[in-house]
């Protein structure tokens, strides 16, 4: 027989084990459900902090999201939760903040309430790249419903008014490649009674590609750059993406030596005046050994770096 529960009698973190006790999706389950469709699989604290904008109490969240993941006793035959696997391949992981996602059930939960959107992310890469980009966004979406004048538009938002698809072929030096970023989200800001508009790219880097390649065919940053120089600095994206506010990409590494080299290389690509919308900054809780990271606010009110120019800060449309 399968063990269900460790020598401490508590239950395996790794895999459901039910206790047979009803559950149905409430508000708040839609809401966690909608947050893990709109940004990909986050952890306890995001969750939980999302939970509390229903003004419910940490302790009780928790135990929900438990239930979510052991109880199988549901009108869809079936848990509404998963915590990836992949989170347990790492040191001390009992000591690491659980990660979720959703299950069909939860995404037909989602169908079934016309919440489900094709246009919502779908990163590619390794399930802690999948991992990162959701952190990022998410972690930038949870500051913003603390601020008053900004509100987050979601890439689901963005890509549904266009109907384009997130993947725009761009020619650098006669070769064309596809240009496929991690995410896209926008802030509307409102200054004195009126709204304006400002879109955001993100590239998750965890240092798994190269600065530099000796062929155009594999990716590198180098290329990165060089294709936003093309989509971004010469204006492609507002007719990709039907836009007409500015658009700036969100560089996010995992570590200060690679956040010098990226910042290095962008100087190195760009003009004398430096480069105002490749912006970057840098979170060691994504390096090598994984450990889901605290929410990080920095992201939304600490100044990015640029390549010959001041920080830019976010939270603002006034940033220079």
């Amino acid at each position: 027989m399968e063990r269900t529960h460790d020598r401490l009698g508590r239950r395996y973190r790794s895999r459901p084990v039910s206790t047979r006790k009803r559950i149905r999706p409430s508000e708040r389950d839609l809401l966690l459900f909608e947050k893990l469709h709109r940004h990909g699989p986050l952890s306890t604290r995001y969750l939980v902090a999302y939970s509390q904008l229903l003004r419910k109490s940490a302790t009780r969240a928790k135990d929900r999201l438990t239930d979510l993941f052991n109880e199988d006793t549901t009108p869809h035959n079936g848990t509404y939760l998963d915590r990836p696997w992949q989170q347990f391949e790492t040191l001390d992981a009992r000591q690491n903040d659980l990660v979720y996602d959703l299950t069909p059930q939860s995404i037909r939960v989602l169908k079934d309430e016309s919440l489900w959107s094709d246009h919502a992310p779908h990163p590619g890469g390794s399930w802690k790249h999948t991992y990162m980009t959701a952190a990022i966004t998410a972690s930038i979406e949870l500051a913003t419903l603390q601020t008053d004048n900004v509100r987050y538009i979601f890439q689901d938002e963005i890509l549904s008014r266009s109907d384009a698809p997130f993947s725009f072929p761009v020619s650098v030096q006669g070769i064309t490649k596809n240009l496929i970023p991690d995410a896209l989200f926008g802030l509307e800001y409102t200054q004195d009674g009126k709204p304006a508009y400002r879109f955001f790219l993100v590239e998750a880097d965890r240092a798994t590609e190269p600065g530099r390649a000796q062929s155009f065919d594999r990716k590198s940053y180098v290329r990165t750059i060089l294709q936003y120089r093309e989509f971004v600095g010469k204006g492609q994206y507002k007719k990709a993406l039907d836009l007409t506010a500015g658009l700036l990409v969100l560089n996010v590494t995992t570590s200060e030596r690679r956040h010098r080299n990226l910042l290095d290389l962008t100087t190195e690509l760009s003009e004398s005046s430096g480069n105002n919308y490749l912006l970057f900054q840098y979170a060691p809780d994504f390096g090598r050994y994984f450990r889901p990271p605290s929410i990080l606010h920095g992201l939304f009110t600490n100044g990015w770096e640029r390549a010959g120019r001041d920080p830019f800060f976010i939270n603002a449309i006034s940033s220079a």
